[in-house]
């Protein structure tokens, strides 16, 4: 049988083929890397979504929008009670949630000593944060823990939206109702927008939203590692202001919870690239960029501002 000669890959041929693999891995890993944010947007859109039908569905039943607050408090102190459960916890029936809902006690138990407030709610987490991980959910990292004895506190990244009215830190804002207090601290103040921590005392209805439902923000992202200020059980932590320009701190300026600088970073945050999403008060999701007009993204918070709004 006659000799057969198979010549072989030389070195440099070898290395050739494993620069030209080296660049194509390259060429691809953006756009993988796209192809799962966009996935993981997708789910996000779909959380807000139930939400925004959550609430909906509870203003059928109720005729009014679920509230923050205690109602078994007047006046400003019902914001940071034991018994100021928030709007996400009073919508848990509305997106499957009624065991933990029953569970909890909302409305009538106290947070105080109740394991029911560390239990995390797996459609209250955008998939593009790690807030979900075990190390970060529930956390003992949050504001106000002292209420109910520094107990975990499960996370959330979504929040309803107060209005665009702020009195503090660096970027104060009258607002459309003629008080820049939007915690009724004084007993004057109240959010002008669906929600706000404090909005208990006021029954707030779809029909109030004169500026328009699909010009409305109602349900906007947070990113908890930036802000003490999310969780779904109590009131404080479930509402943010689009006062503040979007993403702010995601340089940490401010700093990381549970560094409490409230004036700056009670507001909306996300991990998606360059901007954010909100579900609207007609049930829709927008994605909004980062660096949106800053009058633009105060009058789409506002229902009753009267403001000419154009978020495309």
């Amino acid at each position: 049988m006659p000799f057969v000669f198979r010549r072989a890959f030389t070195l440099v041929e070898l290395l050739v083929v494993i620069a030209i693999i080296g660049v194509l891995v390259a060429l691809l890993l953006p756009a993988v890397q796209a192809a799962r944010e966009a996935a993981r947007r997708t789910q996000c859109v779909n959380n807000l979504k139930q939400l925004a039908i959550a609430v909906h569905n509870f203003h059928d039943t109720h005729q009014k929008f679920p509230q923050n607050g205690s109602k078994f408090s007047q006046g400003s102190g019902t914001c940071c009670t034991e018994f100021s459960w928030s709007w996400i916890a009073r919508s848990l029936p509305f997106f499957e949630q009624q065991p933990l809902f029953t569970e909890a006690g909302i409305d009538d138990k106290s947070m105080k000593n109740n394991p029911s407030i560390a239990k995390n709610i797996k459609s209250l987490f955008c998939p593009s944060d790690v807030a979900l991980l075990p190390s970060n959910s529930p956390s003992k990292t949050r504001s106000d823990m002292q209420i109910w004895d520094h107990g975990p506190e499960a996370l959330s990244n979504y929040k309803g939206v107060t209005g665009a009215n702020w009195c503090w830190g660096n970027w104060p804002f009258l607002g459309t109702n003629g008080s820049c207090d939007c915690f009724y601290q004084n007993g004057t103040g109240l959010g002008d927008g669906i929600f706000f921590r404090t909005d208990i005392l006021f029954r707030q209805r779809m029909a109030e939203i004169t500026d328009g439902t699909s010009n409305t923000l109602m349900v906007g992202e947070d990113v908890p590692e930036y802000s003490a200020w999310c969780g779904w059980a109590y009131s404080n932590h479930a509402v943010g202001t689009c006062a503040i320009p979007p993403n702010v701190n995601l340089n940490k300026q401010f700093g990381v919870a549970p560094t409490w600088n409230w004036e700056n970073t009670y507001s909306f945050r996300s991990r998606h690239p360059n901007g954010l999403q909100f579900a609207l008060a007609d049930g829709s999701v927008r994605f909004l960029r980062a660096n949106i007009d800053l009058a633009i993204y105060r009058a789409a918070a506002t229902t009753q501002g009267g403001e000419v709004v154009n978020l495309d």
